[in-house]
């Protein structure tokens, strides 16, 4: 269960940090010219999608520190990735089913420490 935190975690943070440069440089995500669902749902709160590449690049880093973190064993790595896996929900849809995968495994299958 391990690996499996690992990988999907490392995949998001990958993701997040590359589409956040991407955005920030581009003005516009990697793929297709709309983005996915996640944008409509950030969209409604009135913030520009296209301007918040800052925040994918954070959230980016925060996902690659978990997984140094995680796999290093330090003690306060399984509430980084709790932490992070909530913040992260609202990245519909493939996001999203990383988070709920990683929120779950660390919080009802892996023991604390």
């Amino acid at each position: 269960m391990r690996y499996l935190i690992i990988v999907l975690s490392l995949g998001n943070g990958l993701w997040m940090l590359a589409d956040g440069i991407y955005v920030s440089l581009n003005g516009k995500y990697i793929g297709p010219e709309k983005p996915g669902p996640w944008a409509w749902l950030i969209g409604l709160t009135g913030v520009d999608v296209f301007k918040i590449g800052p925040v994918f690049i954070a959230l980016g880093i925060a996902w690659l520190i978990f997984v140094s973190s995680f796999w290093l064993r330090a003690s306060w790595a399984r509430n980084l990735g709790l932490i992070l896996s909530i913040l992260t929900l609202w990245y519909l849809p493939v996001g999203s089913l990383i988070s709920i995968v990683v929120f779950i495994v660390l919080a009802f299958v892996l023991k604390a420490g």
